[in-house]
This record gives C-alpha cells, sequence and structure tokens, in this order.
C-alpha cells in the first residue's frame, strides 16, 4: 500500500492513493474525531455528493472522503462494480488508516457498499447510514425501472446532473476519455444489484439509520420493509427531496447526524 500527504483538493486538509485489491483508490481526511467514512453514489464524486456535509461533520469528526473504483481520481479496473468487491476496499483502506471501526454513511451505490460492509463486516463499523439505498431489485420505484416513463419522470437526474458527472469525470479521472463507456458499465452493474437475505440484514448489529427523498429512486415503502428487517434501524424520509437532492439537504441531515453519529 502506497500513501501520498500531498493536498488533492482544495478543501481536503490531508489525501493520498492506498492500493487495494488492484485498485489505486483515491482518499482525503478532513477534521479529527471519531471516523466518518463518506462512500458516495454512482457516477458521483467526495465532492459532488458531500460539499455540503463535510465541513460541519469535520468539526467532530475524521471524515474519510473515498473515491470508489472508476469514480473521480481512482482509475477504473477489470473487475465488476460489486457491493461486495467496494465493501472490501473500503475495509482495506480502513486497515491503511489503522482505524478499526468507524461509521459509514453512503449514497445510493454508496449505501450498498454500508450495507454490504454491516453485513460482512459487523466488527469494521460503529454504525451505517445508508441513503436512498434499497435491498431488493424491486424496491425501486418503476419510473427508474421503466425505460419508458424515465425521459418524463421527475425523479430521474437532470439534464445539469449529467452534465456535472461528465464534468467531474473529465476534469479528474486518470482516463477521462471513458466516460461513456463507464457509465454504461456503471448502469448495467447496478441493475444487477441482488441485496440481502431478511436473514442477512436481520443478522445487522450496527445503528442504522435509513434515509431517503420522498421523491427518491426507491420507493417509500421499500424504505419502511428496510426499516422492519434491520433490528432497531431508524428511517427519515426528507420531504420535497429528489435522489439526486437527498445528500444536499444539509439543513435536515446535518441535525440528525449530530445526534446520530456518537
Amino acid at each position: 500500500m502506497t500513501q501520498d500527504t500531498t493536498s488533492g483538493t482544495k478543501a481536503a486538509e490531508r489525501s493520498g492513493f492506498v492500493d487495494v485489491n488492484g485498485v489505486h483508490m483515491y482518499y482525503e481526511l478532513h477534521g479529527q474525531g471519531t471516523p466518518v467514512v463518506l462512500l458516495h453514489g454512482g457516477m458521483m464524486t467526495i465532492d459532488l455528493n458531500f460539499a455540503e456535509l463535510i465541513p460541519t461533520l469535520a468539526r467532530t469528526h475524521l471524515v474519510i472522503g473515498v473515491e470508489l473504483q472508476g469514480h473521480g481520481r481512482t482509475a477504473d479496473i477489470e473487475r465488476t462494480l460489486t457491493p461486495a468487491a467496494l465493501a472490501e476496499d473500503v475495509v482495506g483502506l480502513l486497515d491503511h488508516l489503522n482505524i478499526d471501526r468507524a461509521h459509514v454513511l453512503g449514497h445510493s451505490m454508496g449505501g450498498a457498499v454500508a450495507l454490504e460492509l454491516a453485513v460482512r463486516h459487523p466488527t469494521r463499523v460503529r454504525s451505517v447510514v445508508p441513503v436512498s439505498a434499497s435491498v431488493r431489485p424491486d424496491g425501486m420505484h418503476e419510473d427508474l425501472t421503466d425505460p419508458a416513463k424515465q425521459a418524463t419522470s421527475t425523479r430521474m437526474p437532470t439534464a445539469q446532473d449529467f452534465a456535472d458527472f461528465r464534468d467531474a469525470y473529465q476534469r479528474l479521472s486518470p482516463h477521462p476519455e471513458h466516460f461513456d463507456a463507464f457509465l454504461a458499465t456503471l448502469s448495467s452493474s447496478n441493475a444487477d444489484l441482488r441485496g440481502w437475505s431478511d436473514e442477512q440484514l436481520a443478522a445487522i448489529t450496527a445503528p442504522t439509520l435509513l434515509v431517503m427523498g420522498d421523491h427518491d429512486f426507491v420507493t417509500i415503502e421499500h424504505a419502511a420493509l428496510m426499516q422492519h428487517l434491520i433490528p432497531g434501524a431508524k428511517l427519515a424520509v426528507l420531504p420535497g427531496t429528489t435522489h439526486m437532492t437527498v445528500t444536499k439537504r444539509a439543513d435536515l441531515l446535518l441535525p440528525m447526524l449530530a445526534e446520530f453519529l456518537d
């Protein structure tokens, strides 16, 4: 494993790369205190997903931003993107940083990784905050699963969202010319999410805060099912909030996180 402590972004206090499971993975650190790992969604980056949350979280926690395989500054490799594979990368990063246990907050794809960590690596998580995540393919709203409805749905990413994805990818990626191919690969891998069994979810011991928007990709009914299946899970449904805006609702999220974390 290697580490580079030069600044990766203007806002990062410390940043570097770790070589784990064949991935040269970028991470950055902010603040100090109990560690909180932030895992972005598909096509996102640390900044795109969490810029509104990091400054406040870093006042009381060591915030660890990660850019997962193929995202941001982390190059893609010949490996299918799965929650299991990405979770192993996060465990490798925690080992690299000599951190035994951390809170884990993940959005969308990152939320699936947070759940995988809670299921497969319970001793490494203090708590998990899956945001806009699902545990079954049938938990997704029909606007997302029916191609005929995607074009007119107000739940889908906007043209500006896609422009932001492309801009960040072309600005940060070691292979900026691969954007369209990577987007297609990611869409395919997301369609194959199998989730977890009722028994696996019932065995989660980490305190869990489920967060979603009331106009999210995931249905509210599915969020209620997740709360039922995960022992002691709390559920927050943010009003007037879509999949793409849920982590930008700092006004609602930060007070909840201040109460839930530690």
